[in-house]
């Protein structure tokens, strides 16, 4: 039987952790170990797909393998989109969690067969498993504090740092066995991390209290049992519509392209977004308060995508730039190309405390979310890190913010979903590292952000003012 759920913390002011809720650390932790899968695989994906069979990789041109690489981390954050809504209405954030992580476990133990079929299917897990857990995690460490709670900020940095933990540790340890011992068992070092963070997971999930443990209700027993009924009809045939399309393409009675599905992902989300945000700001189910808001998220939607789509390069044209472009021998070593991609993750562990320091310390005075987006823009082209630590845990903590409580799920699935154009344009880049001359190709990615920054900042007010009395 259905019933109206009420989300509230632990406890009024837990601070068992570093000051914050205790329930932080078992998610710093579960996140920690899925950034460990997430970026350990990304670490090595368009590297095994360019590598000669010869040597064990699957001998695709850059083309394609930007292409794949491009629509796989587009997938795992526009999924997130529906990973959201699943858990607001059907399963709640605390079990989505779980059940994404046993995907993304399985996920990496699919690409570490020798079967191209398995390796496609294993991507498809990934990005299905990561669409359910990312956004939820992230959801339940807003609901640990309460709304007038000022460490939310902070708490996101410390949070942020988890991630990042993850990211710094995995390059460096799947990366060096797939690269220097076996590529596949580079995937199942990946696996291995999941179910670590999983088990971690189940044996500390008491100290979330209620965060994330019921679908949320609009008080409507009926609505919501219809509601149940429509989202899992919806999740079926979305189930059967990747079965069928699977079994047409391997028989060959549809063709398809790499290069072609990207380039209709491109559609896809650019149309997904439109909807969304048409929804939200003009849709009758929303309040006036809701759909100013909406408007906001919509400015630092286009921030983020834009950001990402310079930042995320980390995995495309700058891990092939690596490889094949400069010189990695220290005292006689060649350190593996992937090892280039823990830079900015020690960077931001570095960071993230000072940060989380910094909003608290500034008190009145810390900047809107606007203004963290816009210095995130401004450095991006320069020190990315700095950019990254203005914008994506400001970005996080500023959806719990802003979405209303029923579709808190949903809001953070809007989020991720700028983080998926921004991954889509990334891989395209790749796809065009052998094609366009790399000055043209990175100065082009440099002029963008520092466009949007300059607009983002004229538009601070404007949206500060569409955030009504967020801070």
């Amino acid at each position: 039987m259905a019933e109206t759920v009420t989300l509230k913390a632990p406890s009024d002011y837990d601070t068992r952790f570093f000051g914050h809720p205790r329930g932080l650390a078992t998610l710093f932790f579960t996140e920690m170990w899925e950034r460990y899968s997430y970026y350990g695989t990304r670490a090595l994906l368009i590297l095994y797909m360019t590598a000669a069979a010869s040597g064990g990789g699957l001998g695709f041109s850059v083309v394609k393998a930007g292409s794949l690489y491009g629509f796989y981390t587009a997938m795992v954050y526009l999924l997130a989109l529906p990973g959201g809504w699943i858990a607001d209405r059907i399963i709640g954030q605390r079990r989505a969690v779980l059940y994404g992580g046993i995907l993304i476990s399985a996920g990496n133990l699919f690409l570490a067969s020798r079967s191209v079929s398995a390796f496609y299917a294993g991507l498809v897990l990934l990005m299905i498993g990561t669409g359910l857990l990312k956004p939820n995690v992230s959801t339940i460490v807003g609901q640990l504090y309460s709304a007038v709670d000022r460490r939310r900020d902070a708490g996101f940095s410390i949070f942020y740092m988890g991630i990042n933990v993850g990211a710094l540790v995995s390059p460096i340890i799947c990366g060096w066995i797939g690269e220097r011992v076996n590529w596949r068992l580079g995937f199942v070092a990946s696996a291995i991390g999941m179910i670590a963070g999983l088990i971690q997971y189940m044996l500390s999930r008491k100290y979330l209290g209620e965060a994330g443990l019921h679908p949320a209700s609009s008080g409507d027993i009926e609505s919501d049992r219809k509601q149940k009924r429509w989202g899992s009809l919806a999740i079926a045939g979305f189930l059967l519509a990747i079965v069928v399309l699977a079994i047409l393409a391997s028989t060959g009675a549809i063709t398809v392209t790499a290069e072609e599905i990207s380039n209709a992902l491109g559609w896809v989300l650019i149309a997904l977004a439109t909807a969304v945000f048409a929804w939200m700001i003009l849709g009758k189910s929303w309040s006036s308060e809701e759909r100013k808001r909406a408007g906001a998220i919509f400015v630092l939607f286009i921030a983020s995508a834009l950001f990402w789509g310079v930042y995320e390069q980390a995995g495309s044209t700058l891990n092939l730039f690596a490889e094949r472009n400069t010189n990695r021998v220290v005292l006689g070593y060649e350190f593996p190309a992937s090892w280039y991609q823990s830079v900015q993750p020690i960077l931001v562990i570095i960071l993230a405390p000072l940060y989380a320091w910094l909003w608290i310390r500034l008190g009145n005075r810390e900047p809107s979310s606007p203004s963290k987006f816009s210095l995130g823009l401004n450095v991006c082209y320069l020190l990315s890190v700095l950019g990254e630590m203005c914008l994506s845990p400001v970005g996080l903590s500023a959806m719990t913010k802003l979405a209303p409580m029923r579709a808190q799920g949903f809001v953070m699935g809007v989020w991720f979903l700028s983080l998926g154009t921004g991954n889509w344009l990334a891989g395209k880049a790749g796809s065009l590292y052998e094609i366009v001359p790399l000055p043209t190709l990175f100065g082009v990615g440099a002029g963008v952000a520092i466009a949007a920054a300059v607009l983002l900042a004229i538009l601070v007010r404007p949206t500060k003012k569409l955030m009504v009395g967020v801070s």
